[in-house]
């Protein structure tokens, strides 16, 4: 018998090296972004305020996405893609370090401010470069593959600088998430290739920002998506406080619904495939549903932990339909409609943490977020359902899933 002879195992291409950068420089912004919320009782105590104060940094950082967004993509539309995703990535690996020096709570907010400003650009003009690397036919999966950094981030890099955070100081944490910056920023120089002249402008860039149904969707997601991070924002203390579990179990209960968010990826990818409308308003439905059943259970560990992983696989269903729908509705600027994305879903995460901070401030306790969360879910809901139109923008035949939300 003769055997027929073994497959060489299939080579990396220089596209796949160039999408691995991207995905890492994901996972490095995913992790900051999420961690912060993970250690905000360790800077809390350590800058001596109290919990609602702490969650200013969260705050301060969407605001920094929401700003940096539009503002440094347009300011760098005839910039070379390459060195501006260098620029961004250098930029943010900064900030990260200098959070971690913050003698104050002040200090803290105005570094997480900083850190803030090159995310939504960097997965704006990511997105774009990815799906011209990956050539025709493949953007969706191109983006897919760069947020995928998102996701994993969430199940891994979020509660393992969490941990870090607990065992050795949260400033230590921040200096890790600058190295993986760096390392972020050396793959990015070595596999990112240049993609050709710029074929944008300012003045392009800015004429494709007149689009009514644009910024209606984008009002919806900027509110609606704040049921989400009015929980999350708190979800350490609230594991704490109110379910018993210990402070060593956060960084688990992270992973769960980092757990939670992949699944939701994977099921909403496939919804919102079928149709991206009708995915947004089931996913504002079951995002609502969530908020209620983990402020009924959070007092039990299994009520606490089922309610967190619904409410990531249903805000990332959400989330991924939102983000398909912009892009789908955004004009010919490919980048800064992208970027808008990530500011519509800071801004919701700058609400969420502000407005849940209100409530326990207040001295209702650390399941009013959820209430609170489920008041802004079912804005962005009425939102969609009185501007939707039966002459609703149609899908662009190569827009795809494009992935976990920051």
């Amino acid at each position: 018998m003769t055997l027929a002879p073994s497959r060489p195992a299939p080579r990396l291409t220089p596209a796949s090296w160039a999408l691995f950068a991207l995905a890492l420089g994901g996972f490095t912004i995913g992790t900051t972004e999420f961690a912060t919320m993970g250690m905000l009782p360790q800077f809390g105590a350590d800058l001596g305020v109290s919990d609602p104060t702490a969650g200013h940094a969260v705050t301060a950082y969407a605001v920094g996405v929401v700003v940096g967004a539009p503002l440094l993509t347009v300011a760098a539309a005839r910039m070379s893609r390459r060195r501006l995703l260098l620029w961004l990535m250098g930029a943010y690996t900064v900030a990260n370090v200098l959070s971690a020096a913050a003698p104050s709570i002040e200090w803290l907010v105005a570094g997480r401010f900083l850190a803030g400003l090159p995310h939504g650009a960097f997965f704006g003009v990511g997105a774009a470069v990815g799906a011209s690397v990956a050539g025709p036919g493949r953007r969706g999966h191109a983006v897919a593959v760069m947020m995928t950094g998102l996701t994993v981030a969430n199940v891994v890099g979020v509660p393992l600088s969490t941990a870090v955070g607990q065992a050795f100081g949260w400033r230590l944490a921040f200096v890790l998430i600058g190295v993986l910056g760096g390392a972020a920023l050396l793959g990015l120089w070595r596999f990112v290739p240049e993609r050709g002249p710029v074929e944008s402008s300012v003045r392009n860039e800015l004429g494709a920002l007149a689009n009514g149904p644009m910024w209606v969707a984008f009002v919806a997601g900027a509110i609606g998506f704040g049921g989400l991070f009015a929980v999350y924002t708190y979800v350490a203390p609230t594991i704490t406080q109110v379910t018993g579990m210990s402070e060593g179990a956060v960084p688990w209960v992270l992973a769960v619904m980092g757990v939670g968010m992949t699944v939701g990826t994977l099921v909403g990818g496939r919804l919102a495939d079928r149709s991206v409308l009708g995915t947004v308003v089931g996913g504002f439905l079951t995002t609502a549903a969530s908020l209620v059943l983990f402020a009924l259970t959070a007092g039990s560990v299994a009520g606490a932990l089922a309610g967190l992983f619904l409410l990531g696989v249903t805000s990332q269903v959400l989330g991924l339909a939102m983000q398909t729908r912009l892009m789908d509705l955004s004009p010919r600027a490919e980048s800064l409609g992208a970027a808008l994305c990530h500011s519509a879903l800071n801004l919701a995460n700058a609400g969420g943490a502000f407005f849940g901070g209100l409530v326990i401030a207040a001295g209702y306790g650390y399941v009013a977020p959820a209430w609170t969360g489920l008041a802004l879910t079912l804005v962005g809901l009425a939102i969609v359902l009185v501007s939707a139109r039966p002459r609703g923008a149609r899908r662009s035949r190569n827009a795809g899933p494009v992935g976990a939300v920051a």
